[in-house]
This record gives C-alpha cells, structure tokens and sequence, in this order.
C-alpha cells in the first residue's frame, strides 16, 4: 500500500495546482449600510472587516447623505483598506469576484460594488478581480 501510495503522490506532483485563494472579499449591501469583509479561507474566520454602520463611518456619511451609496461603499473600501494594511494583509492577495458580487447584490448595486472595489485598489490593496468584464459601470 505504501508504494501505491508514492506512486500517486509522484504522479499528482506533476500537475501544477493553481494556490488557492486564502483571502477572499464578501460583501453585504442592505437598504441601509454596507460592510466589507475580508475572509482568510484557511480559518473560515472574517480577519478585516469594515462598515458603513460602525458609528464614526455613519455619523460622517450621514453628514453628507445616505451611509448606502456609493459615496459610502466607496468610504468602506477607504476604512478596510487602511485596516489591511495595518494587519500586513495590504501586500497580500485579496479575491473578488465582481461580476457574482454584483449578481448577488442585485443589478442596481453594481455602482457600490465597483466604488468599493475601485477603493480599495486606489489605497493600494493587491485585489485579484475574478471578473470577464473588469471595467466599472459609468
């Protein structure tokens, strides 16, 4: 058995196997708030999280409107970034897969999906798009 076992191992090494994706991004959209949250796949545990419900990001949106736009997506992804980075995760690879993002969310939040998306990118996170069609709504 314990040749059997050598010889499966050598033959499944040939392969490459692609790495798996450890950090993977989830996003809550409601009527109301928006959250973010990075997931480490390894653990099933949310390590990075942010929102547009914790009281410093909604006090400042409802300043200026809605804490469910995309002028708060866009604040959220801003708030998970900085958060990222602090926990050294900044570098690492963060998966997204927009085009499921949006189909989850429904159609209309696809400008708060994007604003989000194109945040963290803009704050320097290393975010994979799993998407065909990466470009962002007009």
């Amino acid at each position: 058995m314990h040749a059997l076992h050598a010889h499966i191992h050598a033959s499944m090494s040939r392969f490459s196997v692609p790495a798996p994706k450890r950090y993977v991004l989830r996003l809550f959209i409601s009527l109301k708030y928006v959250t973010a949250n990075v997931v480490d796949r390894r653990s099933g545990r949310v390590v990075v999280t942010a929102s547009s419900v914790e009281k410093p990001l909604k006090e400042s949106l409802e300043r200026g409107g809605r804490a469910c736009n995309a002028k708060a997506a866009a604040a959220v992804g801003e708030v998970l970034a900085a958060r990222l980075a602090v926990d050294g995760l900044a570098r690492e690879p963060i998966y997204a897969d927009a085009s499921k993002e949006v189909e989850k969310k429904g159609f209309r939040n696809r400008t708060k999906v994007w604003a989000l998306l194109n945040a963290l990118r803009s704050h320097g996170v290393n975010l994979r798009i799993d998407d065909e069609d990466q470009t962002p709504p007009r």
